[in-house]
C-alpha cells in the first residue's frame, strides 16, 4: 500500500489516504468487499477527482495484462488497466485493429471507456462504442460481467467508476490495416465552417488544430486508410512533420508526410515512446451537436480575446450519436471542441463559466474527465438517461461504496 500522491497533470492531489495495487482480481475482489468506499485509479488523466475517493484507492497495473481474441467474434477481450499503447501493437501483430484511437495512446483502456473519450471519425464511434462486454467487481466484492444487448449494458459501459471496479472489457476488432497522415496548413475559417461535411468526411479520422483569434485555422490533420487515399484540397500542404501546436519540435508526434504506418502508429497524434508534454496544462472538452457548430464557432471566436491568451491549441473532431446513457455523444452526431490551456487553475476557473454560457444554446457536454463548471441541473438536462443512471447507480451500489464527491456533484445528487 502507497499514499496516491497527484494525478499527470499535476491539477489534483488524491485525497484518498491509501492506494492498493492487488496483484490479482481475487485480491482485489477482496479490497473492495472489505472497503467501505473505494474507488479505481488509472493511468491519472483525468484532470480533476473524478478517479479519486474518500477511502481508498486501487490501481489495477499489478495485475498481469492480457490481450485474448475470439477471431469468430471479431473481439478482444483486454485487461482493464491495460493502456491502447500497449494494447495495439498486440493486436496488429495478430492482425486485427481497433477502429479508433484517442490522441494519446497512453491512457488505460477502462478510464477511456468510463468517461466517454472519443477518437475522430464521421462514422466512427467513441472507444466506448467499441465496448461488447464488461467485467467488474461490485460492492460485495462479487464478479460480474454485463454484455451487450443486457439491459443494463448500455447504462454501464460509460459508468464514471459509479458501478464497480472494471477489470476486463471486451472489444470489437477488425482485421489490420495501415495508414497514412496528412497535414494541410492554413484553411480559412469560412471554409472550414461552411465546408465541413466535405472536410471531415475526406478521412477517416480529422482533427483540426487552431486558436480562436487566428485570421484562419491552423492545421487540419487527415487520416485515411491506405486503400482509401484522402481527398484533401483546402489549405497549404505542410512540407514537414508539424506538432499540434504550432513551433513545438514535432518529436513526439506520429509521422505524417502521407507515409503509410500500421493504424496504431498514426490514428494518435502521440507516440507510445514518447510523453506528449511534461504535464503542465488543463483540458477542457465540450461536445455539441453537429449542425450546432456554425452557431458555436461564432460564439467562440467573439470570445476569442479572453481565451486565446490561456490557450495552448483548440482541437476539433467529429463522431456519430451512439445509445450509451452518459456518452457525451448520446443520442446525437456531435462535434468536440477541446481546449487544452495553461495550468493557470485559477484563471481557467474563471474562463470556463463564460465558454459555457457561450455554449450553454447548444446544450454542450463536457468531457467527463477534464475541467468544467456546469452544475448538476444543467448535466442532468443534457443527458436524458441520467435519471435511469441514477437508478442503476442505487441499485447496483446501493450503501454507495463507489461514490465520491466528484459523483455527488455531478449526478449522484442525494
Amino acid at each position: 500500500m502507497t499514499t496516491p500522491g497527484r494525478n499527470w497533470a499535476e491539477t489534483h492531489a488524491y485525497e484518498a489516504t491509501t492506494l492498493h495495487r492487488p496483484t490479482t482480481v481475487d485480491e482485489l475482489r477482496r479490497v473492495v468487499a472489505q472497503a467501505s468506499r473505494v474507488r479505481a485509479l488509472g493511468t491519472r488523466h483525468s484532470f480533476h477527482d473524478l478517479a479519486d475517493s474518500p477511502g481508498v484507492l486501487v490501481a489495477l497495473d499489478a495485475i498481469p495484462h492480457e490481450v485474448v481474441l475470439d477471431p469468430e467474434a471479431r473481439t478482444a477481450t483486454v485487461s482493464a488497466a491495460a493502456r491502447y499503447g500497449d494494447v495495439a501493437p498486440v493486436l496488429h501483430e495478430a492482425g486485427w485493429a481497433l477502429a479508433a484511437m484517442a490522441s494519446l495512446p497512453h491512457i488505460s483502456v477502462a478510464g477511456a471507456v468510463a468517461t466517454g473519450t472519443h477518437g475522430s471519425g464521421d462514422r466512427i464511434p467513441t472507444l466506448a462504442g467499441a465496448v461488447v462486454a464488461l467485467e467488474l467487481v461490485g460492492a460485495d466484492g462479487d464478479l460480474v460481467t454485463v454484455r451487450e444487448g443486457d439491459p443494463d449494458f448500455a447504462g454501464m459501459v460509460v459508468g464514471l467508476g459509479a458501478l464497480g471496479v472494471v477489470t476486463r472489457v471486451s472489444l470489437r476488432v477488425e482485421p489490420a490495416y495501415d495508414v497514412r497522415q496528412r497535414v494541410h496548413n492554413a484553411v480559412p475559417w469560412e471554409t472550414v465552417v461552411g465546408e465541413l461535411d466535405a472536410i471531415t468526411s475526406a478521412a477517416d479520422s480529422v482533427s483540426i488544430f487552431t486558436r480562436w483569434g487566428a485570421e484562419a485555422v491552423e492545421q487540419v490533420w487527415w487520416k485515411s486508410r491506405v486503400q482509401a487515399e484522402p481527398s484533401a484540397t483546402w489549405g497549404v500542404p505542410a512540407t514537414a512533420d508539424q506538432h499540434p501546436i504550432l513551433g513545438i519540435d514535432p518529436v513526439h508526434a506520429t509521422p505524417q508526410g502521407g507515409v503509410p504506418g500500421p493504424w496504431f502508429e498514426r490514428l494518435p497524434h502521440f507516440r507510445m515512446g514518447f510523453t506528449p508534454s511534461v504535464g503542465a496544462e488543463i483540458q477542457a472538452e465540450y461536445l455539441l451537436p453537429r449542425a450546432s457548430f456554425p452557431d458555436a464557432v461564432a460564439a467562440l471566436r467573439a470570445l476569442g480575446p479572453r481565451i486565446d491568451p490561456l490557450l495552448q491549441v483548440t482541437e476539433i473532431r467529429t463522431m456519430p450519436a451512439d445509445d450509451l446513457w452518459l456518452s457525451p455523444a448520446y443520442g446525437r452526431d456531435t462535434v468536440a471542441i477541446h481546449f487544452t490551456l495553461v495550468r493557470d487553475p485559477s484563471a481557467v476557473r474563471r474562463l470556463l463559466p463564460a465558454v459555457e454560457e457561450a455554449l450553454a444554446p447548444y446544450e454542450a457536454r463536457p468531457h467527463w474527465g477534464k475541467w468544467f463548471t456546469l452544475d448538476a441541473d444543467a448535466l442532468a438536462a443534457r443527458y436524458p438517461r441520467l435519471p435511469d443512471f441514477v437508478a442503476l447507480a442505487d441499485r447496483l451500489d446501493p450503501e454507495g461504496c463507489f461514490r465520491n464527491a466528484f459523483l455527488e456533484r455531478t449526478v449522484l445528487r442525494r
